[in-house]
């Protein structure tokens, strides 16, 4: 009988364990509603976690050679990391956080680059060169004094 408790027990642990996380990920639409209606202080997380989305997706459209797809993704990319950007300033809140994944942002992108066709080489290191800027600005707003 203790055997087979334990047994059940074991099955029941496994179970849990292979279980994500996460039971799914939003999607973007979901989070671009959240956004809408969020706090100030919860704006800048929703806007890394869309801007890191389309990146993903950013990512897979160059790869499949689908350029203006792949571009139009890099620009809601920029735009979000602007956004979370904006909102972090204004908050004051998330600063930190904001610059390290904006960071990691510009990092994939210059991974990305030399992958990339010659022609779109360009617009993404237009992104690179704004998720930069975006970075610089936090930076500031981190070190001013006030």
């Amino acid at each position: 009988m203790r055997a087979r408790n334990q047994v059940a027990l074991a099955m029941l642990l496994l179970a849990a364990a292979s279980l994500p996380l996460r039971a799914r990920q939003e999607t973007v639409d979901e989070l671009k509603t959240k956004l809408a209606s969020a706090k100030e202080s919860e704006q800048p997380k929703l806007c890394l976690e869309i801007a890191r989305l389309q990146l993903d997706a950013s990512e897979k459209a160059y790869q499949a050679s689908q350029t203006q797809q792949a571009q139009s993704l890099l620009q809601e990319v920029v735009n979000y990391s602007q956004k979370a950007g904006d909102a972090a300033r204004q908050s004051r809140k998330h600063i930190k956080k904001t610059e390290i994944e904006v960071r990691k942002m510009s990092r994939r992108l210059q991974d990305l680059k030399p992958t990339v066709d010659l022609d779109s080489r360009q617009p993404v290191q237009d992104a690179i060169n704004r998720l930069e800027h975006i970075r610089t600005q936090l930076l500031m707003e981190m070190f001013s004094e006030r």
